[in-house]
């Protein structure tokens, strides 16, 4: 009686537990749903959201907000013929500006224009409050402008300038939302049903993976409501792709071994349970080394930087539960069939065959040391790739496709050489005004500054440099500036830049040590070894440093890119520092899996390589081509991103992890354990120092 009522007990339990999690999911999704459509009203892509918080251009840019009218909307119309304008030129000219000033609220009313010397161009500086802070409404403001100024007859009209150019930006931050999850989604469906070969088995996480995107997207926008989190085009696009291949990872080493427990155990419920318990630590453990190396950039002084780190950390969370409750759960109530056609019978053996990791796996065996130097060799000499990286990417370089703003000023740079075009903003007690615009035109470089507005005590001012927006000579007169007024705040475009660049250089010094020790810590907990964590730990270095190399040869030469994000460096490293562990973790798990059944260190590490290389290798797959969809977006900083991490989880994937720290491990044996008890060689006649299970067979899941 007693044992039927235990298998009663057994068999309820199999059929509640599965079902109770996907009703609590259903519930979830009900509750989150409303806050998740939400997100997109939130984000933002402001200059006060990418700007550090405690520069000068920050503070410009806020306390023009709060100036009469709000922020100014800068934009220059530029007339060019190439042959030089005519009479009737400028009569259109005048008449379209003439136009716009009556149907909007221009400051200083409709503006002169200004001709180049060789008289083939003639340029309108207008500025207008009307929109305020509003994106909208300086969107509709800008789009109108161009609706008016139109060129006829071969002459030629192109409307530039800080708020066509924040409108143009905005596009490219917009489309982030539909292309880039149709095109993820698009992406690791096709890589899954390579992988699975299968009709069903693909659609199970994937749509697991959209749940978890839902649902960190209400997370996303709780976040900022509560604590003001800034949300940007870019933070909100990296979360997306974070869920889907961090996700999908999980999910693959998951799945992975599953199928080997059930060809072990009868009953799904059964199986999934020692899944669980066999490679949850790992999937733990990877999520919980992204989570750290994201959280990291909360000591960022960079607004987009700081905000990229909750709303990174909130994807891969969402992806581990969803993985861990949800994957699970259907995959118990669809039984075996979801493997159809290649279903896993219980007592069966996997298929035996010749794998291109147990011939990896014997190259590393025979020559550990070769193969170590040699792969560090070759890290190495990529690394030197960084030496030809482009310098800091100009704002008009930073499209990949050049929208009409930065044609604009293309246009002016070769008609004005010798001015500049882009105004310096300066803010100014307004008690001392007169005081501050004497010194400005005292200023080497200074063409010239008017005062403009004045309310809560700060006044307007509005310089224009003789150099040329963003060249040596408009750095230097900026930095002059700074300088001399004390008291007063230095923005502009071009300030912002300067900023930037600066405050990058200034959280890498920050944030790279707090990551590479949070990694480490976590890996030590895991692996209960300080060498095999500081082996890891180098390695994904030494991708990081190969992968910007390999950027070096490309952005210039084959892609045309021109200049490098300043905070490539940063990012990419606190990606694949974090992303790349992930297989290090999965990997050495496995490794001190097999040590702890009895195997020697050696012979764990070939085992490992072949248990769980065609599981890494897919997953590295899905995750580089996630991040390369990065690629196919319209910004520069987006597609260097998306390039350097794609490359170095290839990298790291399959020359690292098969090969360098394979034969690393083969090389130290049971000296990679260092000081845990794996690296004290076992008594005569003792069995694993701890109970375990016996080792499993090696089975070749889905390799592509």
């Amino acid at each position: 009686m007693t044992v039927g009522k235990t298998t009663t007990k057994g068999v309820g339990r199999r059929r509640a537990v599965p079902w109770a999690l996907l009703g609590l999911w259903v519930a979830v999704l009900v509750l989150v749903g409303p806050f998740a459509a939400k997100l997109a009203d939130v984000q933002h892509d402001r200059a006060t959201d990418y700007l550090p918080s405690s520069a000068d251009s920050t503070q410009v840019a806020r306390m023009e907000e709060a100036l009469p009218g709000g922020e100014s909307t800068e934009m220059v119309i530029v007339y060019h013929r190439a042959g030089g304008l005519g009479a009737d030129d400028r009569r259109v000219a005048a008449g379209q500006v003439e136009q716009i000033a009556a149907a909007h609220e221009l400051v200083g009313g409709a503006p002169e224009g200004i001709a180049s010397d060789d008289g083939t161009t003639l340029m309108y500086p207008v500025v207008s409050n009307e929109p305020g802070s509003d994106e909208k409404l300086r969107d509709a403001l800008v789009e109108d402008v161009r609706g008016i100024a139109r060129g006829q007859d071969g002459l030629s009209v192109e409307v530039g300038g800080t708020g066509a150019l924040g409108t143009d930006a905005g596009k490219v931050y917009d489309s982030l939302g539909g292309p880039l999850l149709y095109t993820t989604v698009a992406v690791v469906a096709l890589l899954l049903i390579l992988i699975y070969r299968s009709p069903v088995l693909w659609l199970v996480p994937l749509v697991v993976a959209g749940i978890a995107d839902y649902m960190s997207m209400a997370v996303a926008y709780g976040l900022n409501q509560a604590f003001g989190t800034t949300v940007t085009g870019q933070s909100s696009g990296v979360m997306t792709i974070l869920v889907f291949g961090a996700g999908t990872d999980y999910a693959l080493l998951l799945v992975s071994r599953y199928r080997e427990e059930l060809r072990r155990i009868e009953r799904p419920y059964e199986a999934m349970v020692a899944t669980l318990r066999g490679c949850g630590p790992a999937v733990l453990a990877s999520s919980g080394t992204v989570a750290a190396g994201l959280l990291c950039l909360l000591a960022a002084d960079l607004n987009s930087s700081r905000g990229m780190g909750p709303l990174g950390t909130v994807g891969v969370l969402c992806a581990l539960i969803a993985m861990l409750t949800l994957l699970p759960a259907v995959l118990v109530l669809l039984g075996r069939r979801v493997f159809w056609p290649l279903v896993p019978a219980h007592g069966s053996e996997p298929t035996q065959r010749r794998s291109l990791f147990a011939a990896m796996g014997d190259c590393a065996g025979r020559r550990p040391l070769t193969v170590l130097a040699t792969g560090a060799l070759l890290l190495g000499a990529l690394a030197l790739g960084t030496l030809n990286l482009p310098g800091p990417v100009k704002q008009e370089d930073s499209f990949v496709t050049e929208p009409e703003a930065v044609t604009a000023m293309e246009t002016l740079a070769r008609a004005y050489p010798e001015r500049g075009t882009q105004p310096i903003d300066v803010i100014t007690p307004a008690d001392r005004v007169d005081r501050t615009l004497a010194t400005i035109r005292d200023t080497r470089g200074v063409e010239s500054a008017e005062k403009g507005r004045t309310g809560n005590g700060w006044a307007e001012i509005s310089v224009i440099a003789k150099d040329t927006p963003q060249s040596a000579g408009e750095t230097a007169t900026i930095k002059s500036l700074r300088s001399e007024l004390k008291g007063s705040y230095v923005g502009g475009d071009s300030a912002e830049q300067i900023d930037l660049e600066d405050t990058n250089s200034r959280d890498t010094k920050v944030v790279v040590p707090l990551v590479l020790v949070s990694v480490l810590l976590i890996l030590f907990v895991l692996l209960r070894s300080l060498v095999a964590s500081l082996i890891l730990v180098a390695a994904v270095v030494a991708v990081w440093g190969a992968a910007l190399g390999i950027g070096g040869l490309v952005f210039g030469p084959v892609l045309g890119i021109e200049g490098t994000d300043p905070g490539l460096g940063l990012l990419s490293f606190v990606f694949l520092v974090a992303l790349g562990v992930d297989y290090g973790i999965f990997l050495m798990h496995r490794m001190r899996e097999e040590c702890l059944a009895g195997a020697e260190p050696a012979d764990a590490a070939l085992t490992a390589l072949r248990s769980t290389g065609a599981v890494i290798a897919s997953a590295g797959l899905v995750l580089a081509a996630t991040f390369a969809v990065l690629m196919n977006m319209g910004l520069v900083q987006l597609v260097e991103l998306g390039f350097v991490i794609a490359v170095g989880v290839l990298l790291d994937t399959f020359l690292v992890r098969t090969y360098l720290v394979t034969s690393a491990s083969v090389a130290l044996r049971r000296k990679m354990w260092w000081p845990g008890g794996l690296s004290r060689e076992p008594a005569p006649g003792s069995g694993p120092t701890e109970p375990t299970e016996p080792p499993r067979q090696p089975e070749q899941v889905g390799a592509p």
